[in-house]
């Protein structure tokens, strides 16, 4: 699908990526996992080269090819959905860095799977999940992922596989001779808006477009974080606001899939900081069940906002990673459900509690699920001193 020279640059943009979401702390000896899907492997191959190259140690496991997935949430029993392997949770207490290279061959192949089924495998791996979340917390580990393309991305983006393709290079800059050089200018762009953000003292922000309009409360020590090296591409800038300052409606105008399923024109209405209604145009009943995995599925974790002068992303791929970094006209933005993001904290991650979470309204869930809004849009704070400003519109950030 890529040529070796791609295949390079894009190994090397992801090891930028691991670096810069490690601020820095990658070093000789250090255990790096690396996940891949199966149609990703010649990406794993390069990349597991590079890996060692740097002195550190690569551990690779290949995913479960899609007729697997499918076979286990189909017949596993209850106590084979929530088996965890021995030796995960040792993996997760040991690895410095994870890299994972999606490459799905099938985006729906879930559609026939009762949703709380997929919920029960969720929650009891979040305690693996929690483990990697604390030790990022301290500064120990950090993660970046990318996408490979495949026919079934391509064909549920509607467009031809190698048409595809080019979009991924173009977003991840993979046609500049020096790709991680274009991404450490968008780095240091993205610090300067997330710098004058942070500045802002701010009570609430409204969101308002066509089918939008939505309050949110930063909370106490938050600030702004993104364009971090987490997602390979990512425009995003976000925080994590207090859950319980949110009111309005929210609607998401582009598509999702998700746990094998596709939900499309979702609306939620959110009072005192839960969602209170819940419709899609289609895929309603795996929202409701989605919402109902746990008690903060129904509270927003994140809310991120993307700069079209970033972004070359200009059309739906029917991959989130991709959409919630839509340039495009309108830029994006995207309310995530579900799980908070503690490097919006502040103040140091590593000291924050489970209590301490809780006082500050993070968001604590075994969901996290980004929904993407493209419309042209306002985003105003209202500031401490009883002033309002408007800090995003028409796709940019009006610094």
């Amino acid at each position: 699908m890529f040529d070796n020279v791609t295949l390079e640059k894009y190994a090397d943009v992801l090891l930028w990526g691991l670096m810069t979401a490690r601020k820095g702390r990658l070093k000789k000896g250090d255990l790096i996992f690396l996940q891949y899907d199966p149609a990703a492997v010649g990406l794993a191959e390069v990349l597991y080269g590079k890996i060692l190259d740097r002195g550190m140690y690569p551990i690779q496991r290949m995913g479960l090819t899609f007729g697997m997935e499918h076979a286990f949430y189909k017949k596993a029993t209850g106590g084979q959905l929530v088996f965890l392997p021995p030796g995960d949770r040792q993996l997760y207490e040991k690895i410095n860095g994870r890299i994972f290279l999606r490459g799905p061959d099938s985006l729906t192949h879930l559609k026939d799977v009762d949703p709380l089924r997929i919920n029960k495998v969720l929650v009891s791996r979040k305690p693996l999940r929690d483990i990697l979340d604390k030790r990022e917390e301290k500064g120990a580990y950090s993660w970046t992922l990318c996408t490979y393309p495949t026919k079934e991305l391509a064909r549920q983006a509607k467009m031809p596989v190698g048409q595809y393709a080019g979009q991924i290079i173009k977003a991840c800059f993979l046609d500049e001779k020096d790709p991680v050089k274009k991404w450490n200018a968008i780095h240091a762009r993205a610090a300067e808006i997330k710098k004058w953000l942070n500045s802002l003292k701010v009570n609430s922000f409204h969101v308002s477009s066509k089918n939008i309009d939505l309050v949110f409360t930063p909370g106490e020590k938050r600030k702004w974080a993104g364009i971090s090296g987490h997602n390979i591409p990512s425009f995003e800038v976000f925080f994590s606001p207090d859950w319980r300052g949110t009111e309005g409606t929210y609607y998401a105008n582009l598509p999702s899939f998700r746990s094998g399923n596709y939900i499309d024109g979702v609306r939620l209405l959110f009072k005192k900081g839960r969602v209170v209604e819940a419709s899609a145009e289609k895929g309603e009943e795996f929202l409701k069940k989605q919402i109902a995995m746990d008690k903060g599925a129904c509270k927003v974790g994140e809310f991120s906002l993307t700069d079209r002068r970033f972004s070359r992303i200009d059309r739906f791929m029917a991959d989130t990673l991709f959409d919630e970094n839509f340039g495009g006209p309108h830029g994006n933005c995207h309310l995530a459900l579900g799980a908070s993001y503690s490097d919006t904290y502040s103040g140091d991650p590593g000291r924050l509690t489970k209590e301490m979470k809780q006082k500050l309204g993070f968001n604590d869930s075994a969901l996290h699920w980004d929904l993407v809004n493209t419309e042209s849009k306002t985003v105003t704070a209202s500031l401490a001193g009883g002033k309002e400003l408007v800090i995003y519109e028409k796709g940019k950030f009006k610094l």
